[in-house]
């Protein structure tokens, strides 16, 4: 996933899993040329928002190994990342990465949806789980979704 590789890149670059906020945004602007200050801070906010970072009075912490993520030489991230994802999206992206075709995933879901009535994003998050992938994060998420749309 490219946003994992995009936040992974400054903690990689610096051999920690902390970072002060200002660090993090020089890493991805100045040192890599990905973003513009500002976008490097939006992807802050984005990647904190799906759980990948965390804030603390200290800084920037990353919430998984760093270094078990690869960016490949020619890596460029998309300027996509700087906007948030719904949780259809983001189980999509986990479906995907373990391998599956992205249309029969989204088929599957959307058959799901039919048979079961249920919101793209809890069909999606049920969908993965019966094939085995984690999204617990998501699980809430998927669960607002369904309860905003009783109480609409």
């Amino acid at each position: 996933m490219s946003l994992r590789v995009a936040v992974a890149a400054p903690f990689i670059q610096n051999g920690t899993r902390r970072l002060k906020e200002n660090e993090f945004v020089v890493a991805l602007s100045l040192d890599r040329d990905w973003f513009s200050p500002d976008q490097a801070k939006r992807l802050i906010d984005v990647a904190t928002g799906e759980g990948l970072l965390e804030r603390g009075d200290d800084g920037l912490a990353v919430t998984f190994d760093p270094a078990a993520v690869t960016v490949p030489e020619d890596f460029t991230p998309d300027e996509d990342l700087l906007r948030e994802r719904s949780a259809f999206e983001r189980v999509l992206d986990s479906l995907v990465a373990e391998g599956m075709e992205k249309h029969e995933a989204v088929g599957a879901i959307n058959t799901l949806q039919q048979e079961l009535g249920l919101t793209i994003e809890a069909a999606a998050v049920v969908y993965a789980r019966r094939e085995g992938i984690d999204v617990d994060d998501l699980a809430p998420v998927a669960r607002a979704a369904v309860l905003d749309t009783e109480d609409g």
